[in-house]
């Protein structure tokens, strides 16, 4: 397995203060209090699903494995801890020597989930554990977001091809996270190069309006474009007049250009005019790819229309209207004691309202019907019954700080086409509705 396979991580930078100061005097305070070195376990979870969604998508545990193993604090930011008094020198001096130690599991990356699903579990000491709170939740909760749209997109193309084009509308390093959830919940390609570079994603893009302007005319622009890219390019057609542009591109390309793109207008109706003059002009094979603030909803809509791309980007890139998913990490289970032989007892938040959590370390796995169709999310403490044994979701992703789990990003791609397969039908539905699998507590 070659380092394009894995995702590019040279250089990466310590993540240690993508964290909430709360983090650090908590761990502070247990130092003094001397609990610190209790073992402890968290989990990751959300209480409910977007509004109207039925199913999640993980994405994320790749990126969270890179981050939890840059997690280190070096002297230029033990120096901004002392100076700005954030914690006391104690402090200081053990966090100089932080690595994580401790065992992380979690659902495989490209999975589904529901509410209350386990999605990862970190163990170990309290104050190892709870300093990863933070940069855990922004990633997961950034990258299941996208995901879950890019899954629905996905759904709605039917297999037509999705190209990511968000990088514009969006921060430039989560444009490349981005395209990365993308890839993962059924987008085959992205416009984005960094995300090419850094995730090995293929990368497509040919050019916009303003080369069209630049020139003289819109055939000087056509001419220039195919002589430089070749036949097999795509000609953006909707910068003047779509059929005289059309008629212009099969002129210059002849019937071998590759596509042409439509990026305004009624698509629905533009795409069925654009494909009859194509056939006409003998461009039989030449493909049409549309773009213009597309959701999943517009790509369902354009269906029965003869295209071959889809063009995606704000929408995208903010979750389709739920640019978060909710996910909370709390404390779960932890000793009495720092003894390494001393039980695990859970523990839980009992406020009042919407915000109460199950305690125990959790194990999680999805009950399927006759036909091996998904019916529940089934999610308990201690044995897990014999009948949901090899059904378990969870897997092993660091054992004792070191990462046991890295694989290449279609393996997760591969995985979410197989687990949405599994769902029932009725998870496609772009309608509202509630989860399609209930959760069910043993």
């Amino acid at each position: 397995m070659n380092s394009a396979d894995l995702g590019r991580r040279v250089g990466v930078p310590s993540t240690a203060l993508f964290t909430d100061q709360y983090e650090l005097t908590m761990v502070q305070a247990a130092l003094k209090a001397g609990t610190a070195d209790r073992r402890s376990v968290f989990e990751a979870f959300t209480r409910r699903l977007p509004e109207g969604r039925r199913y999640g998508v993980v994405a994320g545990t790749g990126r969270v494995l890179d981050a939890v193993e840059n997690f280190h604090f070096d002297d230029e930011m033990l120096a901004f801890l002392r100076d700005q008094r954030v914690v006391d020198t104690a402090t200081v001096d053990w966090l100089a020597d932080y690595r994580f130690r401790g065992d992380i599991w979690g659902y495989p990356e490209g999975e589904v989930y529901f509410p209350g699903s386990p999605l990862l579990r970190v163990e170990g000491t309290f104050a190892e554990c709870v300093l990863l709170e933070t940069v855990i939740l922004s990633i997961l909760n950034h990258d299941s977001a996208i995901a879950a749209a890019a899954s629905r997109m996905s759904s709605a193309a039917s297999g037509r091809n999705l190209i990511e084009m968000g990088a514009r509308r969006t921060h430039e390093l989560s444009a490349v996270a981005a395209s990365r959830a993308a890839y993962i919940g059924g987008f085959h390609t992205t416009s984005d190069l960094a995300a090419g570079f850094r995730y090995n994603i293929p990368t497509v893009g040919t050019s916009a309006h303003a080369f069209t302007l630049l020139h003289d005319s819109e055939r000087d622009a056509f001419r220039a474009q195919v002589d430089s890219l070749g036949r097999d390019t795509t000609l953006l057609v909707d910068t003047y007049d779509v059929a005289e542009a059309v008629r212009t591109a099969v002129e210059i390309a002849g019937p071998e250009l590759g596509a042409v793109r439509i990026d305004s207008g009624d698509l629905l109706l533009v795409a069925h005019r654009v494909r009859q003059q194509l056939d006409e002009l003998g461009a039989t094979e030449t493909k049409i790819v549309v773009t213009s603030d597309l959701d999943e909803y517009a790509i369902a809509s354009l269906a029965a229309a003869p295209v071959d791309a889809y063009g995606v980007g704000t929408q995208l890139v903010t979750g389709s209207g739920h640019p978060t998913c909710s996910m909370v990490y709390k404390l779960v289970a932890r000793a009495e004691s720092a003894d390494p032989g001393e039980p695990l007892l859970p523990v839980a938040k009992k406020s009042l309202g919407a915000k109460t959590s199950r305690g125990g370390r959790k194990w999680a796995a999805r009950r399927t019907d006759a036909y091996g169709v998904a019916e529940a999310e089934v999610i308990g403490t201690g044995d897990v019954p014999a009948g949901l044994v090899d059904r378990q979701l969870q897997t092993e992703l660091v054992r004792g700080g070191e990462v046991v789990a890295r694989e290449p990003l279609e393996a997760a791609r591969d995985r979410h086409v197989t687990a949405r397969a599994g769902l029932p039908m009725s998870a496609m539905q772009l309608s509202r509705g509630e989860p399609v699998l209930p959760t069910e507590y043993v």
